[in-house]
């Protein structure tokens, strides 16, 4: 689910989404690792901004990952994920952390990151 947001400089969307992870401490530090500054392959990074994603964040409590992430404005989620999936290296990237998640790995990005609702906005 998508919402309009005003505090950046120009506006954006933005999504948060989830996902539940191997509940293997092994695996969530080497998931850690994997995002860490500098970690994450160039192509991967290159790819979403190519489609529109200003800025992602993810954040972890135990094993289930919470994603943020600011796009354009006029940003389509399901066509910019179907391009994103064809981008260099996506699908390597994609099958490499669907060892970390609790999915298939035939799993699209969009069927493993599943979208929040937003029921709170301070001053809203």
């Amino acid at each position: 689910m998508a919402y309009s947001e005003d505090a950046r400089p120009t506006p954006f969307k933005r999504y948060c989404k989830t996902l539940s992870l191997q509940a293997d401490a092994a695996l969530l530090a080497t998931y850690r690792q994997r995002h860490a500054p500098g970690a994450a392959w160039p192509e991967i990074a290159q790819g979403m901004r190519e489609v529109g994603i200003l800025d992602m964040e993810i954040y972890l409590y135990g094993n289930q990952a919470f994603m943020i992430m600011d796009t354009v404005p006029d940003f389509d989620h399901d066509q910019a994920m179907q391009v994103l999936a064809t981008k260099p290296r996506q699908a390597e990237w994609e099958a490499l952390m669907a060892t970390y998640q609790q999915t298939s790995d035939s799993a699209t990005a969009a069927e493993k990151w599943r979208p929040l609702e937003r029921i709170y906005k301070l001053g809203a």
